[in-house]
């Protein structure tokens, strides 16, 4: 699976045990409702979000874990997580071009030819 869109945030490594640290990434998408997406990338993974910025397009490969977890009063709890293994860069989408713009560089023609038989100088 993979995650598309914008860079939001790129925090710090986190050092959460002796063997486990990991640091988190957010990334807006790009749709009618765009989302916020936090990845957490994990122990050697940390390394690869070096150098990223705010508002790079990105795209990341991730994958979900899933982690049963039972409360002290017997209650089982569920969580779910989006673990990062990959990222690299993106083209930013161009911008579409208007309508007019269309119309008066139509595909093919050079705007230096100028044909219209009343405009001879």
């Amino acid at each position: 699976m993979e995650v598309i869109g914008k860079i939001k945030a790129v925090n710090d490594a986190q050092q959460v045990s002796a063997t486990f640290k990991k640091r988190e990434l957010v990334v807006t998408t790009d749709e009618q409702y765009p989302q916020h997406i936090m990845i957490e990338f994990a122990n050697d993974k940390c390394d690869a979000l070096d150098g990223y910025q705010v508002g790079e397009p990105v795209k990341v490969q991730i994958g979900l874990r899933g982690r049963e977890w039972v409360n002290p009063q017997g209650e089982t709890k569920y969580f779910n997580s989006i673990q990062g293994w990959k990222i690299e860069r993106t083209q930013a989408k161009p911008e579409s071009e208007s309508a007019v713009d269309k119309y008066m560089n139509p595909p093919g023609q050079s705007e230096e030819i100028n044909d219209l038989p009343f405009d001879k100088q």
